[in-house]
């Protein structure tokens, strides 16, 4: 399957690489963004299925899952042949204040 982030996701690669190199170091920053292309890649091949995440249990939406990585979660959908990432975001991170904050900028 293709991978293909949305500019959502990737507006969020970018501040989140900016905060780490910045607090860590581009070696922190490098080791973070190849786990996340490693997982991704397990998502693309079939080999991960992730989980329906929390916060949209209670929505009963089915369409997007979420993997997580030693210190990010990645929100994706798969349609047809195509995985699209929606979000990727520090797992510390309040994620319920994250979505509300999406769903009022569009």
């Amino acid at each position: 399957m293709e991978v293909v982030f949305l500019e959502s996701a990737e507006t969020d690669l970018k501040e989140l690489k900016s905060y780490v190199v910045k607090k860590f170091g581009k070696e922190i920053w490098a080791e973070g963004f190849n786990e996340i292309k490693t997982i991704l890649a397990s998502v693309a091949d079939g080999t991960i299925t992730g989980k329906i995440p929390l916060e949209l249990l209670d929505l009963n939406d089915k369409r997007y899952r979420q993997v997580l990585t030693s210190m990010n979660k990645i929100i994706y959908q798969v349609m047809e042949d195509t995985v699209y990432i929606h979000i990727v975001c520090d797992q510390r991170r309040d994620f319920a204040t994250l979505l509300m904050q999406r769903l009022f900028r569009v």
